[in-house]
């Protein structure tokens, strides 16, 4: 009994420090991706990816406002002219991607150069379909730092040339479940993005060249 006990604590320890270590490698490998508005600036990119957060009708939870301005910060600074709001709107009474696109051109960003992604149920899904649907190569992502190592893996398994540019971080209500949750996301997106699992909808390609408008609902 006590052999079959030791084997499985040593199998837990091991376990542990699996997870530890992928942890520590997403976030080390992808640092030196983490830019400054005028980093960005010499990027070239196709568009300005910012990454859906939670919505209260027809208002962005603080999270996801700091993330919206700083993507028009990037917008209004030239590191490109196309935005794409990404995020969930998979059911009629939740849609966080319209009041993105909103707060967008209430700061003055013209409707045609914001891009809405209905589908993007998850960070992985956020950018296989940039890739795929919006025809996107390089991309400048935007969220809170802590989830942009986790991004910026995804996007380079997918074979996406990007950078991030953080938001405002400051302390958010629950902040220390929301670390645990993307600690384990992290490992859990390293195993299984390789794969290129399909995303939840496909749909016709709509190139972040053309017109933003083409995306409303």
């Amino acid at each position: 009994m006590m052999k079959w006990l030791k084997r499985i604590a040593l199998a837990l320890v091991a376990g542990m420090v699996i997870a530890l270590s992928i942890n520590a490698y997403v976030v080390f490998s992808q640092s030196n991706d983490l830019k400054t508005v005028d980093e960005a600036q010499a990027f070239d990119a196709d568009c300005i990816l910012v990454l859906g957060a939670g919505v209260r009708g027809s208002e962005p939870s603080l999270m996801l406002r700091d993330r919206l301005n700083q993507g028009i910060a990037l917008y209004n600074a030239g590191v490109s002219d196309r935005l794409l709001m990404s995020g969930d709107h998979g059911q009629a009474d939740y849609d966080e991607v319209n009041v993105m696109k909103q707060f967008a051109i209430d700061a003055g960003i013209p409707s045609s150069t914001i891009f809405m992604d209905h589908a993007g149920f998850s960070t992985y899904e956020s950018l296989i379909r940039a890739r795929d649907v919006f025809e996107v190569q390089k991309v400048v992502i935007v969220s809170q730092k802590d989830h942009l190592y986790r991004a910026l893996m995804i996007a380079e398994s997918l074979g996406l040339e990007a950078i991030g540019v953080a938001a405002e971080d400051i302390p958010y209500g629950g902040q220390l479940a929301r670390t645990l949750r993307e600690t384990l996301a992290r490992i859990k997106d390293f195993i299984m993005v390789p794969f290129e699992p399909k995303p939840t909808f496909g749909g016709p390609v709509i190139s972040i060249h053309g017109d933003g408008d083409l995306t409303n609902d």
